[in-house]
């Protein structure tokens, strides 16, 4: 055998074996996609470059930096689950403290009461903004919380099926499907009623199978949906009601726990995390109290030690390497520990009237944009009822509006054109931060006003 992997060496019908399963003859043909000159051979090294000084290097790579467009360089409209927001500055310098930033999952409590202390404050606050009584310590994103919502849903209910509306998220449906496939039941999806979920698509849809009917809160299209009516429904099969909610619209929104909800699900990522490209966000999960013991990942309790004071521990832990693997309910290998932490840090550092108040300004924000917007004779596909995303028919393909908005150095919003079915169909997304400056130039493109 040559020394080709060493260390993991496969034979040679090992190797036939493979490369006839991808349907290629040899290793050559597997990378004829790479260009010749690109390869390096036996006989032939890749060329490269004298190396730069560091200064040298720096300025390159700032240079190369510098052609990316980030909130520091234009004004961004577009949110679609992930959101240009406020974050204090306090928010990371916690972050990048080394007992925090290194720490692994707190197994030993003696050692991590500040982690530990910092996880059952982020579980509290879930809890208070989504009215519901148990909240776990965090999981990926918001999606894959939504996944293990419906896993959780079925396994209560002993049934076979979960519906979602139409006006869920395009990317937490393929989550929920995949999910779905790997734990085999089925799903199944409700229309549109404009940008809100077909009452009646969603009762015909709707059996005594149905483990969760899903309603997203705002929903995909920033409206507001009806949760009360929604929860009626649900009532008369017994059915599950999941609520996958924007935290930040929680702090004006009736809670999704006192009109009914079962389980609420979302991303904290509003609260506190950079947009990153679209990561690491911070999944959250809460729950009814009949339903904790069958809450994914983790969750930290708060006790007395022997002395009488207040100490933290690792109450419930449903990963399949620290219960019995059949009653497991979770196979999350960790969780968003330091992303939670960040959204402790920022719940804690704006407050309760803070968080409302930015609320109230990504409502009012919208409204101004929207209402400019009509009145210079667009036509808005969204009715009053939204948070901070709406949706907006333009005159001209959204491709075009996009390249007239960026050289205004403005980001403009999603195409929803293919799920609306509707040409043109732009969702607009306007956060706290934008300036009135930013939005009248935005309308003005968008009016056909601007240059």
């Amino acid at each position: 055998m040559d020394n080709q992997h060493r260390y993991l060496p496969t034979t040679q019908e090992d190797r036939k074996e493979m490369l006839e399963t991808v349907g290629v003859s040899s290793i050559k043909e597997l990378f004829s996609d790479i260009p010749e000159s690109t390869r390096a051979t036996k006989e032939k090294t890749v060329e490269l470059e004298e190396a730069l000084s560091e200064q040298a290097l720096t300025r390159y790579m700032k240079a190369l930096a510098d052609v990316n467009i980030t909130t520091d360089t234009h004004a961004y409209f577009i949110g679609a689950g992930t959101y240009d927001h406020y974050i204090p500055s306090v928010v990371n310098h916690v972050l990048l403290r080394s007992e925090f930033m290194t720490a692994y999952t707190p197994y030993q409590p003696e050692a991590s009461q500040g982690e530990l202390q910092a996880l059952f404050e982020f579980q509290t606050m879930m809890c208070e903004l989504t009215g519901m009584d148990v909240a776990n310590s965090s999981l990926y994103d918001g999606f894959t919380s939504l996944g293990e919502a419906c896993n959780l849903a079925t396994s209560a209910m002993k049934r076979n099926e979960v519906v979602y509306s139409g006006a869920i998220h395009p990317q937490a449906k393929e989550v929920v499907g995949t999910y779905a496939y790997g734990m085999e039941y089925g799903v199944k999806e409700a229309s549109l009623d404009g940008t809100y979920t077909d009452m009646e698509s969603l009762k015909e849809l709707v059996s005594d199978q149905t483990a969760a009917v899903i309603i997203q809160y705002p929903n995909f299209y920033g409206t507001i949906e009806d949760l009360k009516k929604v929860k009626e429904l649900c009532d008369t099969t017994k059915t599950l009601l999941i609520v996958m909610a924007n935290p930040l619209a929680l702090a004006l929104l009736e809670s999704p726990g006192k009109l009914g909800a079962d389980i609420v699900v979302g991303d904290t990522q509003p609260l506190g995390l950079p947009m990153s490209f679209g990561g690491p966000h911070c999944g959250y999960f809460a729950v009814k109290k009949k339903f904790m013991r069958k809450v994914p990942s983790r969750i930290v309790g708060q006790t007395t030690d022997e002395d009488g004071k207040r100490g933290f521990v690792m109450t419930l832990q449903t990963r399949e390497q620290h219960i019995r693997r059949e009653k497991a309910t979770s196979n999350m290998s960790s969780n968003q520990a330091l992303t939670a932490l960040a959204s402790s840090v920022f719940l804690s550092t704006v407050g309760k009237v803070g968080l409302q108040e930015m609320a109230h300004q990504n409502i009012s924000h919208a409204y101004y944009v929207k209402n400019q917007l009509k009145a210079k004779g667009l036509e808005i596909l969204s009715d009053d009822a939204f948070f901070n995303e709406f949706v907006v028919k333009c005159n001209e393909p959204i491709e075009e509006v996009s390249k007239k908005l960026l050289e205004q150095s403005i980001v403009s919003g999603y195409d929803v054109s293919d799920y609306l079915g509707v040409d043109n169909a732009l969702l607009l997304c306007v956060t706290e931060k934008r300036t009135k400056e930013e939005m009248d130039t935005l309308v003005d493109v968008l009016t056909g006003e601007g240059k």
